[in-house]
């Protein structure tokens, strides 16, 4: 009887998965991606709320921002700060603006990389933001583990842009997507690498 209840306990807090269970997430909470096909494949409708994300990319500028613009003016637009912690490039305000940002939530942490993933976590845990974005180059599973609880406690999306390579290494991630690049005529596709609650599709996904 003990057990049951440790394990009722842990199901509770999120702790472990239940395998086949329907999303807690209604389509009316869902948090869209930009990508209506992926958002189609996705349990949560969209970005996993209150969870660590991966986009993993073989370069830069593959429409990485594309996927986060639409949350990012949602949770933006209702009042909730949107931080940036060491973005590798300058914020061209114009382009997020037209994105539908309210750019008097969007707030850019400046770090070096040896404290962009500190900081990243501090804000993550506050529960005082919308969304975080961080670029960690390189991140073992103990720091990306820290991202996703920190995440869960603050109730914070995570977003976290990486190297394509990382993809050959396991995550605590709740969401792992890569984007792969045009090849031969053929267009730029996402492939869903893990989706916590349900199975990731085996199809790409075109992307736009």
């Amino acid at each position: 009887m003990g057990a049951v209840l440790s394990l009722d306990r842990m199901l509770d807090s999120r702790r472990v998965w239940r395998g086949g269970s329907a999303p807690a997430t209604t389509p009316a909470d869902a948090l869209p991606t930009g990508c209506a096909p992926l958002d189609a494949v996705l349990p949560s409708g969209g970005w996993p709320p209150g969870a660590l994300s991966e986009v993993l990319l073989p370069a830069d500028g593959m429409g990485e921002l594309q996927l986060a613009w639409p949350v990012l003016a949602r949770l933006s637009q209702a009042g909730r700060p949107i931080v940036l912690v060491a973005p590798p490039y300058e914020v061209h305000a114009p382009a997020w603006a037209a994105a539908g940002i309210d750019l008097a939530q969007l707030q850019v942490v400046h770090a070096q990389p040896r404290d962009a993933l500190w900081a990243a976590e501090q804000c993550l845990r506050a529960g005082a933001c919308g969304a975080v974005l961080c670029w960690p180059l390189q991140a073992d599973d103990r720091a990306l583990r820290r991202l996703q609880v920190a995440a869960e406690a603050g109730q914070c999306i995570g977003l976290a842009f990486r190297p394509l390579r990382a993809a050959r290494n396991p995550s605590p991630a709740a969401l792992r997507v890569a984007i792969e690049p045009a090849v031969d005529g053929n267009p730029r596709q996402l492939r869903v690498l893990k989706c916590r609650g349900a199975n990731a599709p085996a199809c790409a996904i075109e992307l736009a």
